[in-house]
């Protein structure tokens, strides 16, 4: 059970060797949130089950104006087990927005895995299989999309609209695939940094897939950091992350 609900509590997610070719991505305008570091309650429901647990995400951006670099570094644990997700984004900042360089994951009781995108030779490779992918720029990874998404909504304006979607190449343990962020409208949340307008946004996997559906709360009043995530599969199992602090 332990090791389905950790599974859940990021987008989870080949076996030939293939240098695959995507769509060229889009370069939208960004504007980067300030560092934080962000403390989350969590809820999740599993085969029946209601267990909880918290997690803490990591936002950095450092350096020169035009020597900038960022890293997102996230840690989850689950009431009685303990920690059973690690997982980090490290790179820089060009056009595009955020750059990996490197993801990592390292999930409970398995080792950890490593997603490199060298920019040197221009490929994004998997330490769980030997996909290669060709960086053309605005690629990301799972724990960076989200970032990479916030700094888009708060360059967009009256853009970041209803019905508007955003969309970009995400890797994750062993392979990538394109990504559509659909943005749902404004809705009220109560959390415990008290009531906010939030954004909705949803990354709905295609309709024969199997991944996650995750949905995002963005509050503008907070530099849009994300004051909700949530990850649900097809079954009604979901793990769910409300903001509890913020520190800048």
């Amino acid at each position: 059970m332990h090791n389905k609900l950790h599974t859940k509590l990021i987008l989870a997610a080949g076996i030939f060797l293939s240098l695959a070719a995507h769509a060229d991505n889009i370069k939208y305008a960004y504007n980067l949130p300030p560092s934080a570091d962000l403390q989350y309650a969590i809820k999740a429901r599993q085969s029946g089950l209601s267990l909880s647990g918290d997690a803490t995400v990591k936002w950095l951006v450092s350096g020169a104006a035009n020597e900038q670099k960022y890293s997102v570094v996230t840690e989850t644990r689950a009431m009685l087990v303990g920690k059973i997700l690690d997982a980090s984004s490290t790179g820089i900042i060009d056009s595009f927005g955020l750059a990996p360089e490197k993801f990592t994951e390292k999930r409970f009781r398995k080792a950890e895995t490593v997603t490199s995108f060298d920019r040197t030779a221009r490929q994004i490779r998997f330490t769980e299989s030997t996909e290669k992918y060709v960086i053309k720029g605005g690629e990301q990874d799972r724990t960076s999309a989200v970032w990479q998404l916030i700094a888009l909504a708060r360059a967009a304006g009256d853009r970041f609209k209803a019905g508007s979607e955003w969309n970009f190449l995400v890797a994750g343990r062993r392979d990538a695939d394109p990504w559509s962020f659909k943005v749902n409208g404004y809705e009220n949340l109560r959390t415990a940094l008290g009531n906010m307008e939030t954004v909705h946004v949803v990354r709905a996997p295609p309709p024969d897939a199997k991944d996650q559906q995750l949905d995002l709360w963005l509050a503008p009043s907070l530099d849009w950091y994300p004051v909700r995530v949530k990850f649900e599969d097809a079954d009604g199992d979901y793990v769910d992350q409300m903001i509890s602090n913020i520190k800048k």
